[in-house]
């Protein structure tokens, strides 16, 4: 039973500081580490709230020297990495922190493989087996987790576009893993109730993707199930009348849900990810207009996981077939919308959208094969 009166540490996938107030350690931490003069790397709203004012604050009163890095695009792309690397050599900095949601982390993290690695960065793109050139030590690398949706500040990769075709690279390495994470509900709890919505189910969307995507691995798939049944069980809560149960448990859904697609994800990110690209969409906000539909896809022939992920999340037995209109229903309950018509997409971007998505790695984990067809009906579904 989690008490927000407690805190823990847990050492998976790496040391884990969990709880309200853990964010306090920071300090301590890097002097501990002889850190001195950490890169921050945060995004354009979180650096001119109060919380994060007050971190700088409480370092600088400890004797260290924070730089603050917070260019980036809401979808993150090459150059805003490349600008903060420049940004951490010229500051003179030992240490990179990501603070902030997974944009802030993806960019956190490309920087920290771009110090000591001096190819061109899609050089090291996971997908043409990039991963091979990350043979340096990266600076020590800490995340602090804002949001409760990616779950980044677990992960081992990052998500940068290219400036141009906007086309996403993904770049990973076991190296890239963050040597602590404080994952502090605390500082969730004053998030606008979008954001809390549009990067819940951003979290929901990892652990059901990561339960229905191929291959076997039975710790991702019992991860991913309790990782959505904490999310499905507070998602209306912390956004709606927020406190600080709601909010930690669905900061706890949010971190297992990263460690669940280890396992991979499947066709909702292949649909969401365009979205982002080509017209700059929130990728939660992608992702929860989306889930429902990857989901009635996917529905045939994996009844019985439905029917599993029903009953995790309190719909009862054998309710799987019930399971898209539970989404949608939730949706609703926290202000998402169902119709891509909402968000600006058009009838002449169906086709330019599917192309993307055929293309996109998280298509290959999917249960069931999609052809660009497919996409084309699945977006023209939803408009």
């Amino acid at each position: 039973m989690l008490d927000i009166h407690q805190t823990y540490t847990y050492n998976f996938p790496t040391t884990i500081r969990f709880g309200v107030g853990v964010v306090n350690e920071l300090g301590g931490y890097l002097k501990q580490h002889q850190l001195k003069r950490p890169l921050i790397v945060t995004d354009g709203t979180v650096v001119e709230l109060q919380f994060f004012k007050s971190i700088i604050q409480k370092l600088e009163q400890q004797g260290l020297s924070p730089a603050v890095y917070s260019e980036m695009q809401k979808n993150p792309v090459k150059s805003d990495v490349l600008r903060g690397g420049d940004f951490y050599t010229q500051n003179e900095c030992d240490s990179i922190i990501g603070l902030g949601g997974g944009v802030a982390m993806d960019v956190a993290r490309a920087i920290a493989l771009r110090i000591n690695h001096h190819r061109d960065l899609f050089d090291y793109d996971d997908l043409i087996g990039g991963d091979k050139y990350v043979t340096e030590e990266v600076p020590h690398f800490i995340t602090i987790p804002t949001t409760s949706g990616t779950g980044s500040e677990v992960g081992r990769s990052a998500i940068i576009s290219d400036d141009v075709t906007k086309q996403k690279k993904i770049l990973f390495s076991p190296k890239l893993l963050a040597k602590i994470v404080f994952a502090d509900p605390m500082l969730t709890l004053d998030l606008p109730p979008f954001v809390t919505a549009a990067t819940g189910m951003d979290a929901l969307t990892h652990n059901m993707e990561a339960y229905l995507s191929k291959g076997f691995n039975p710790m991702c798939d019992g991860i991913a199930i309790q990782g959505m049944k904490l999310i499905a069980t507070s998602i209306a809560q912390a956004t709606n009348e927020p406190d600080m149960f709601s909010r930690s448990k669905m900061m706890m859904g949010s971190l297992m849900g990263a460690v669940a697609f280890q396992k991979g994800l499947g066709i909702v990110h292949s649909l969401a990810h365009p979205l982002s690209s080509l017209l700059d969409t929130h990728h939660g906000l992608a992702n929860a207009i989306c889930l429902p539909l990857g989901l009635k896809f996917n529905y045939q022939g994996f009844e019985e996981k439905y029917n599993i992920m029903a009953y995790n999340m309190n719909l009862g037995s054998n309710q799987g077939k019930n399971l898209v209109d539970h989404v949608e229903v939730m949706n609703e309950q926290i202000g998402m919308p169902s119709q891509l018509s909402k968000i600006g997409v058009k009838e002449e971007h169906i086709k330019p959208l599917a192309a993307l998505a055929v293309k996109d790695f998280t298509l290959p984990f999917n249960p069931k094969a999609a052809t660009e067809d497919d996409f084309i009906s699945i977006y023209t579904s939803a408009l």
